[in-house]
């Protein structure tokens, strides 16, 4: 069950499957990013708005940009969660923090680190939109996981 971390980031469990593991015995880059966006979508479900109810309100939101880097590998069978946090909310975009966390002998340690920003859209293709109320609501204060880059 997904739910907050002592350090106020929402962790979404996430299960390795075989096929995600390559040849190294790790999960293969791609998938990465597969779980940062399902892990967004339980972050914005958790804080009471359902992607549903976001397409039915008239938005979306579209990737633009992600940054990622890793500091370990994450193999079949390892305990681990997909940390998700607000980092920043612009008129239009905002950024979500992710961390990849893996249980350890001394907690989670972190073997992945990300920042996504998404933009708001109009689902009748009409363009980007300034946030509305319900996902600037969803996002909450931003607590940024990560340092902003100067």
């Amino acid at each position: 069950m997904a739910q907050p971390s002592a350090d106020g980031a929402f962790e979404f469990p996430v299960r390795v499957r075989y096929h995600e593991v390559d040849a190294q015995g790790v999960v293969f880059n791609a998938w990465y990013l597969a779980w940062f966006d399902e892990a967004m979508t339980e972050f914005l479900e958790h804080r009471e708005l359902s992607y549903r109810t976001m397409l039915d309100a008239g938005y979306d939101v579209q990737l633009v940009h992600s940054e990622l880097d890793w500091r370990g590998g994450v193999g079949w069978g390892d305990d681990t969660v997909v940390a998700v946090s607000t980092a920043k909310i612009g008129r239009t975009s905002f950024a979500l923090d992710f961390q990849v966390r893996v249980a350890g002998e001394d907690g989670r340690e972190v073997t992945c680190d990300a920042r996504t920003v998404y933009v708001v859209i109009a689902v009748d293709g009409s363009g980007k939109q300034e946030i509305p109320s319900i996902i600037a609501n969803a996002l909450g204060e931003p607590r940024p996981l990560l340092p902003f880059k100067e």
